[in-house]
């Protein structure tokens, strides 16, 4: 078994070569792969120094899986390259989640949809991973009308430079600036770029990959996102809309039960989700859950995960670890 990392030397990248290392991801050779600058770096894995080589080197070494992490324009052209070799791309970027052709997969979710045909898997955004997530099993006990999200999104979900303009801020240092204004003691209604319709990229990620996982067109989803000055973690504030009415006991018994969230939610101990908390885990947190007391069958939750781990890297390996598990490689 031989696994390729493509964008090894990145955020996403390096937490997935933990990942892999703490779930002891069953292989026999991994391949570090990067842009042509990082080619001969040699980053540590279990305590032993691997080198970084190129797309072409590790395309010739036909991986049996690649996760891919380095951007849409790299996917867009390496991915169907890794294919044609017979390997199975894991893809971390925005670049195949809305190809029909292409399974949009949150392992909990739809992971039985994929097959030994798919070899190019995508990755859905960080954002959209957390709420649906939660919403799933709600979704297919109440069904949902209408979702309404702002997110409130750290500063690692734009990358590294993000997060040195943040820290430099914080020192009182000047640097590169990742965004058009300071994000330190501000927050920014702006994540990704503004389409014509006046919502940015971001916010329609969340409606768009969230009717396609769940498989349903007819749900309404409206979203607004903010990044915030968190160097990791990312929280939602949801309000859902239900055809079907609940009982606030039952929803919370529900997400107890499901696999990868986590319940907190205890206001007389002031016990909620937050991100200095979901930093570094793997789980969905969800708390503050209550009635929409404005109008019925609807649901107020707050929603919290480290959106490096199960948004984007341990989401990947999990899907890796799917394949495997059903032998799909």
């Amino acid at each position: 078994m031989k696994i390729a990392i493509v964008g090894a030397t990145g955020l996403v990248g390096s937490v997935m070569l933990k990942v892999l290392e703490e779930r002891n991801f069953p292989m026999d050779e991994l391949l570090l792969v990067a842009s042509p600058r990082s080619v001969g770096k040699e980053i540590p894995f279990k305590n032993k120094p691997i080198k970084v080589i190129g797309i072409p080197e590790a395309i010739e070494q036909k991986p049996n899986i690649a996760l891919f992490s380095a951007g849409g324009s790299t996917s867009i052209e390496w991915a169907p390259k890794f294919a044609e070799v017979g390997t199975t791309v894991i893809d971390n970027s925005s670049a195949w989640r809305m190809d029909l052709d292409k399974k949009l997969v949150v392992p909990e979710i739809n992971a039985n949809q994929l097959s030994k045909e798919d070899k190019i898997i995508a990755n859905p955004n960080c954002s959209t991973i957390q709420m649906v997530m939660a919403l799933a099993p709600l979704h297919k006990k109440y069904k949902m009308k209408r979702v309404v999200v702002s997110t409130y999104q750290s500063v690692s979900g734009t990358g590294v430079k993000a997060v040195e303009q943040l820290e430099n801020e914080i020192a009182g240092k000047k640097g590169e600036m990742a965004y058009p204004y300071p994000i330190a003691k501000n927050a920014i209604p702006h994540c990704d770029v503004f389409e014509e319709t006046g919502y940015t990229k971001e916010e329609m990620k969340l409606v768009r990959e969230t009717q396609k996982i769940l498989d349903d067109k007819t749900i309404a989803v409206t979203a607004t996102a903010v990044r915030i000055p968190t160097a990791g973690g990312h929280s939602e504030s949801v309000n859902i809309e239900f055809e079907n009415d609940f009982d606030v006991t039952d929803v919370r018994k529900l997400l107890s039960e499901t696999d990868g969230v986590i319940v907190q939610d205890n206001i007389d101990v002031n016990t909620y989700p937050m991100p200095m908390y979901a930093n570094g885990k793997d789980d969905v947190f969800v708390g503050r859950i209550r009635r929409d007391m404005s109008q019925p069958n609807s649901l107020n939750m707050w929603i919290v995960s480290d959106n490096l781990r199960k948004g984007a890297a341990t989401n990947t390996v999990q899907i890796a670890e799917y394949l495997l598990a059903n032998n799909l490689v």
